[in-house]
């Protein structure tokens, strides 16, 4: 074999293992990159969680203590516990709060409530206040128990 194709040989060999290295040194850098990422995701989701789980127990507090009214309790902790916990909400006594939302959901709320007319707001209020007198010990019973639970 001639001198000059060894060498070349050499070179390209040479090349290829540079261009190796290149390669695996930029893969590291995006693996390790992905990892940060992942990291600051799951960091995110665990404060997220977190601050979930206080605002359950902040709202259970409310309701024992009658300082929000019983219907915005009950839609307000059936949407946190479908995040947190959505197996809770077919086990007694949670099982309330999927009820009462399930009977008051076809009602407007926001912007929407201020652009239904006035009669038919009297009328919504009066139904969901029958719902609330109803299910009024079953709801306390139940935000003491969710404020007690361990997630």
């Amino acid at each position: 074999m001639p001198q000059w194709l060894q060498w070349s040989l050499i070179i390209a060999g040479l090349v290829a293992i540079i261009l190796l290295l290149v390669f695996i040194r930029r893969q590291i850098g995006l693996l390790s990159e992905s990892r940060k990422r992942q990291a600051k995701a799951e960091e995110f989701q665990t404060n997220r969680r977190k601050d979930m789980i206080r605002s359950i127990r902040v709202i259970a507090m409310a309701v024992e203590e009658d300082q929000i009214e019983y219907s915005e309790a009950c839609l307000r902790l059936k949407g946190l516990l479908d995040h947190i916990a959505p197996e809770l909400l077919d086990q007694a006594p949670f099982r309330i709060f999927q009820e009462v939302h399930d009977q008051l959901q076809h009602m407007p709320t926001h912007r929407a409530r201020q652009a239904t007319e006035t009669k038919f707001v009297d009328k919504m209020d009066k139904e969901r206040f029958e719902v609330e007198q109803k299910h009024a010990d079953e709801i306390r019973r139940a935000a003491t128990a969710v404020r007690h639970h361990s997630f």
